[in-house]
Protein backbone atom coordinates (compact mmCIF):
# COMPACT_ATOMS: atom_id res chain seq x y z
CA UNK A 1 0.00 0.00 0.00
CA UNK A 2 1.22 3.21 -1.13
CA UNK A 3 1.63 6.78 1.74
CA UNK A 4 -0.94 8.20 -0.03
CA UNK A 5 -3.55 4.90 0.31
CA UNK A 6 -2.30 4.68 4.22
CA UNK A 7 -3.08 8.79 4.39
CA UNK A 8 -5.88 8.42 2.83
CA UNK A 9 -7.28 5.43 4.99
CA UNK A 10 -6.07 7.37 7.97
CA UNK A 11 -8.31 10.74 7.42
CA UNK A 12 -11.48 8.47 6.82
CA UNK A 13 -10.88 6.58 9.83
CA UNK A 14 -10.46 9.73 11.25
CA UNK A 15 -13.41 11.37 9.88
CA UNK A 16 -16.03 8.53 10.57
CA UNK A 17 -14.66 8.94 14.66
CA UNK A 18 -15.35 12.42 14.45
CA UNK A 19 -12.25 13.94 14.49
CA UNK A 20 -10.02 16.23 12.28
CA UNK A 21 -6.66 15.35 10.92
CA UNK A 22 -3.94 17.93 10.91
CA UNK A 23 -1.95 18.50 8.25
CA UNK A 24 0.96 18.89 10.24
CA UNK A 25 0.94 15.58 11.73
CA UNK A 26 1.06 13.49 8.34
CA UNK A 27 4.64 13.95 7.97
CA UNK A 28 5.19 12.88 11.47
CA UNK A 29 2.88 10.07 11.16
CA UNK A 30 3.90 8.12 8.28
CA UNK A 31 7.47 9.92 8.35
CA UNK A 32 7.73 11.97 4.97
CA UNK A 33 8.96 15.65 4.58
CA UNK A 34 6.31 18.53 4.68
CA UNK A 35 6.57 18.64 1.35
CA UNK A 36 5.57 15.29 0.51
CA UNK A 37 2.75 15.74 3.33
CA UNK A 38 1.48 18.86 1.17
CA UNK A 39 2.25 16.98 -2.01
CA UNK A 40 -0.38 14.12 -0.66
CA UNK A 41 -2.87 16.95 0.90
CA UNK A 42 -3.65 18.57 -2.32
CA UNK A 43 -3.85 15.20 -4.46
CA UNK A 44 -6.64 14.50 -1.60
CA UNK A 45 -8.32 17.72 -1.68
CA UNK A 46 -8.52 17.89 -5.50
CA UNK A 47 -10.07 14.51 -6.06
CA UNK A 48 -13.24 15.79 -4.39
CA UNK A 49 -13.39 13.02 -1.85
CA UNK A 50 -11.72 15.55 1.26
CA UNK A 51 -12.01 19.32 2.13
CA UNK A 52 -10.65 21.31 4.59
CA UNK A 53 -10.71 23.72 7.61
CA UNK A 54 -8.36 25.97 8.96
CA UNK A 55 -8.35 25.68 13.02
CA UNK A 56 -9.70 29.19 14.11
CA UNK A 57 -7.27 29.66 17.01
CA UNK A 58 -4.08 28.21 15.61
CA UNK A 59 -4.55 28.80 11.94
CA UNK A 60 -3.60 25.20 11.08
CA UNK A 61 -5.72 23.20 7.96
CA UNK A 62 -7.33 20.25 8.92
CA UNK A 63 -8.65 17.71 6.73
CA UNK A 64 -11.78 15.14 6.76
CA UNK A 65 -14.50 13.90 4.61
CA UNK A 66 -16.17 15.83 2.74
CA UNK A 67 -19.51 16.79 3.72
CA UNK A 68 -18.30 15.93 7.30
CA UNK A 69 -17.00 19.44 8.29
CA UNK A 70 -19.80 20.87 10.21
CA UNK A 71 -20.96 17.36 11.46
CA UNK A 72 -17.65 16.90 13.66
CA UNK A 73 -17.35 20.83 14.67
CA UNK A 74 -20.25 19.90 16.56
CA UNK A 75 -18.88 16.85 17.87
CA UNK A 76 -15.82 19.10 19.11
CA UNK A 77 -18.42 21.67 20.62
CA UNK A 78 -19.86 18.60 22.65
CA UNK A 79 -16.54 17.21 23.35
CA UNK A 80 -15.25 20.65 24.57
CA UNK A 81 -17.88 21.69 26.74
CA UNK A 82 -18.81 17.90 28.22
CA UNK A 83 -15.14 18.13 28.91
CA UNK A 84 -15.69 21.48 30.60
CA UNK A 85 -18.65 20.07 32.58
CA UNK A 86 -16.86 17.40 34.40
CA UNK A 87 -13.99 19.71 35.18
CA UNK A 88 -16.71 22.10 36.93
CA UNK A 89 -18.42 19.00 38.94
CA UNK A 90 -14.58 17.81 39.98
CA UNK A 91 -13.51 21.29 40.92
CA UNK A 92 -16.91 21.60 43.00
CA UNK A 93 -16.66 18.28 44.84
CA UNK A 94 -12.99 18.75 45.87
CA UNK A 95 -13.83 22.31 47.46
CA UNK A 96 -14.98 22.52 50.98
CA UNK A 97 -18.12 23.87 51.89
CA UNK A 98 -18.47 27.41 52.36
CA UNK A 99 -21.79 27.33 54.23
CA UNK A 100 -20.13 25.25 57.58
CA UNK A 101 -20.97 27.85 60.13
CA UNK A 102 -23.65 29.76 59.25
Amino acid sequence: MTTEQKVEQFVTRNSKKGYFTKVSTISYKFEVSEDIAWSIVGELLSNGSFESIHDEYSGEMKLCETGKIYTILDLERKRKRDKYRNNNKQSKKKRPSQNTNS
